[in-house]
């Protein structure tokens, strides 16, 4: 599995969502790609009212801020993700 991070710069939530990714400890370590919006036009028109954004590669499964601990490890658990509600 693959993450990809949707971010900006200056972005106040983007880093309480990063920290959060960083400190959740996980079973296996899990790659993430952090994507600057502000570097394309259709990721900002995409994104720019949602991020932060967590994206899983292998199933295609958003998840957009707020979300907590266990709301980040049932997202990256093998599988549907069960996250209720900020998935998209």
């Amino acid at each position: 599995m693959q993450l990809t991070f949707f971010t900006t710069s200056h972005c106040e939530l983007c880093d309480l969502a990063e920290a959060l990714l960083v400190n959740t400890p996980l079973p296996h370590p899990v790659p993430v790609e952090a994507v600057d919006i502000a570097s394309s036009a259709e990721l900002v028109e995409r994104y720019g009212t949602r991020i932060p954004v967590l994206r899983r590669e292998d199933n295609g499964a958003e998840m957009g801020w707020p979300f907590t601990r266990d709301d980040l490890l049932d997202f990256l658990a093998p599988g549907p993700s069960t996250t209720s509600g900020r998935l998209h």
